[in-house]
């Protein structure tokens, strides 16, 4: 029911755009991007409510990525800029009906496949 999208390989300082599509009641849920990258937990990265209007991010992401849903509500985004190679890793969607507890991943009961982004130094 989500299907992430828009990953790749790019050089620090550059820009990426991710989408994830949803379909079915997730459309009407709170949505979400975390990443993981290698060895390390699943981590939050940021999130849109169902109207789009409340948004919440990570500290290492704030100010250079941004979240946005489009009209229909049934695709998110998160806009990259100023990418780091810190930022690789695989970045995965998320959807929950409650909007609680954002920023633990636990709290998410809907996850896309993953979609890979590698920031080249």
């Amino acid at each position: 029911q989500l299907q992430a999208s828009g990953g790749g390989l790019v050089q620090a300082g550059d820009s990426l755009r991710l989408s994830c599509r949803s379909s079915g009641r997730t459309g009407s849920y709170s949505m979400a991007w975390f990443r993981q990258a290698p060895g390390k937990e699943r981590e939050f990265v940021a999130s849109v409510d169902w109207g789009g209007v409340n948004t919440y991010y990570a500290d290492s992401v704030r100010g250079r990525f941004t979240v946005s849903r489009d009209g229909r509500k049934s695709t998110i985004y998160l806009q990259m800029n100023s990418l780091k190679p810190e930022d690789t890793a695989v970045y995965y969607c998320a959807a929950q009906r409650t909007g609680t507890n954002v920023y633990i991943a636990a709290a998410w009961g809907y996850w896309g496949q993953g979609t890979q982004v590698t920031v080249s130094s």
